[in-house]
């Protein structure tokens, strides 16, 4: 209910101060289950993003968005929750498990799943080699993935922790579905780990033909481990392949 009433009123500001634009909503199915499948560049994503399409879209959050027991703690969670981003911890494990059934009772309800497949913000503006949850989505649901670009969140975003700069605007590409099932087709009988990286790499292919973003051939979690690390910064946990 909190996802329905905020959304108008949150775009209405984001649209005066902001202004960002989209293409190709109408490669969103307009019922039943899907898949966006974005890159991630900025905080600024989840909000002009879903913000932009006339459905609404369920998210998958990292559990410390909702960590803590003070009273601020608390209401942030609540907020969060209303405006259907779950809770998840990604460390792996039973971890991922709970991501993964979270995202596909979404995907039961016929609902829309948003998910960020480089599992990170990227630091420097690449597009990172995707985890393979997005692929685990799609095969177990049949839902269709819509790839989509986020263009000029990272510049905007730029030394700013929440709030991006006017300049550059920021647009989405959406992107036309991709059947996971004509993928699968020319790997019949292979290990389940080759094709969900398969399905996975197609994803983030087309991802890449819409952003024109420079590969790189890690996560993005391993990269800002590494710029942790040769900052002198505390290191965080691990983040798996399996994770979403």
């Amino acid at each position: 209910m909190l996802y329905e009433v905020a959304k108008p009123l949150v775009m209405a500001v984001v649209r005066v101060i902001w202004r960002p634009t989209v293409s190709g909503t109408e490669n969103i199915p307009d019922e039943g289950p899907v898949i966006l499948a974005s890159n991630h560049l900025a905080y600024s994503d989840t909000v002009f993003l879903p913000g932009q399409v006339r459905r609404s879209v369920h998210f998958l959050g990292k559990s410390d968005i909702f960590a803590g027991r003070s009273p601020l703690n608390r209401v942030v969670a609540s907020v969060m929750r209303g405006l259907h981003v779950m809770p998840v911890d990604r460390t792996g494990g039973s971890a991922a498990r709970s991501a993964i059934d979270a995202g596909l009772d979404v995907l039961a309800a016929g609902k829309v799943l948003g998910i960020f497949p480089e599992g990170s913000r990227s630091p420097h503006g690449r597009l990172h080699r995707g985890k393979t949850g997005v692929a685990r989505f799609a095969l177990a649901t049949g839902a269709p993935v819509v790839p989509v670009a986020m263009l000029g969140a990272f510049e905007a975003q730029r030394g700013r922790k929440y709030f991006p700069r006017r300049r550059p605007r920021v647009h989405a590409v959406i992107g036309e579905p991709l059947d996971v099932r004509e993928i699968v087709a020319d790997l019949d009988g292979a290990e389940e780990s080759k094709v969900l990286r398969a399905v996975t790499d197609a994803v983030m292919d087309r991802i890449h033909e819409l952003s024109g973003q420079e590969r790189s051939g890690e996560y993005a979690a391993e990269v800002k481990k590494r710029m942790k690390a040769a900052a002198g910064q505390p290191l965080g946990g691990e983040e798996p392949d399996t994770a979403v």
